[in-house]
């Protein structure tokens, strides 16, 4: 037991580093090729957060752990609303002028509560995976006309796409980058083949679901670097990254992440996963739209207040998932 433990921290921290080396190689040889910063950074790099994510979802999904890939998507969402943005703002309040963010909030909501309506049933369809996985290359492909006709007609003075440009990482030689996005692209899915054996291996040994290992140990392991960026945002005084981050990170998780496994592997989900665990990602995510509106001023704002709130919600989830699993 104590081995596969170990197997699972190593598989985490390695998972993280290495969609770290390939979002940093795939973004220098496209700086290297000549593509705008501004483009990179709302593709390739917002992107980047969701990989570790993505790669767990396809790796259990071919494995037949469905509820591990849709416990993951749904516990990514819970966490980074509930414990990452709840921290963040505890560090320091958000005050988001950026209008991609305001036009992004809604649109998360929307996607989820259509998340929550494609699992109301106990059923992933390979056709609901594939909606899905239209949405998110139509969100994509969205924004950036959106942005690039912006930049053409007008100057980009948005907080959040600004920002955004300012997180790719320098470019290195085109031999360093091939070598880093070659690093990245064998050890996502080696460490993410482990860190799923090992899971299904503690969550068993321990009478614990497939579900539930998704939606704890997992999803917080994965959502560790969003934390850890929104952190640096504040510190930066970059409020508007801190909460675009983590609504892009939530946009990709149910647009790719939840869709692999209807692709994949269509068929029925633990009951829980639809009767429990969307509905609550439904919640705490009008708990945010919500949350991020100031009665004085209307300005998006997240206070230490709210974000204490947040935080209480995500330990209230927990509280709630292994209370069941006593009884």
């Amino acid at each position: 037991m104590l081995v596969q433990i170990l197997i699972l921290l190593i598989s985490l921290v390695t998972l993280v580093w290495s969609a770290d080396k390939f979002v940093f190689g795939a973004s220098s040889i496209a700086r290297n090729f000549g593509i705008s910063p501004m483009i990179i950074g709302l593709t390739i790099v917002a992107m980047g957060s969701s990989a570790p994510e993505m790669m767990i979802a396809a790796t259990a999904s071919f494995q037949g752990n469905v509820d591990t890939a849709v416990g993951n998507a749904i516990g990514s969402n819970i966490t980074n609303i509930a414990l990452v943005l709840g921290i963040t703002a505890l560090f320091q309040p958000l005050l988001v002028s950026s209008a991609t963010v305001k036009r992004e909030l809604p649109l998360v909501l929307g996607i989820t509560g259509l998340a929550y309506w494609m699992l109301f049933d106990q059923y992933l369809s390979l056709s609901e995976g594939w909606v899905l996985m239209v949405g998110f290359f139509t969100y994509i492909a969205a924004l950036l006309l959106i942005t690039l006709y912006r930049a053409k007609n007008h100057a980009v003075d948005d907080a959040m796409i600004i920002e955004a440009e300012q997180e790719v990482p320098e470019a290195v030689s085109t031999g360093w980058s091939f070598f880093w996005l070659a690093i990245g692209m064998v050890l996502l899915p080696m460490s993410a083949n482990y860190l799923v054996d090992s899971s299904v291996y503690i969550a068993r040994a321990f009478g614990i679901s497939d579900l539930v290992i998704g939606l704890t140990v997992i999803a917080i392991g994965t959502s560790l670097p969003e934390l850890a960026a929104s952190i640096m945002s504040i510190i930066k005084k970059e409020d508007d990254l801190a909460l675009g981050n983590i609504i892009g990170s939530n946009i990709f998780n149910i647009l790719a992440v939840l869709s692999l496994p209807g692709i994949i592997a269509p068929g029925n989900i633990d009951s829980n996963a639809a009767l429990r665990d969307a509905p609550y990602m439904l919640g705490v995510t009008l708990l945010l739209f919500l949350a991020c509106f100031s009665r004085k001023s209307g300005n998006f704002r997240i206070t230490r207040l709210k974000g204490g709130i947040l935080v209480l919600v995500f330990i209230a989830y927990q509280l709630l998932l292994f209370s069941q699993l006593k009884g």
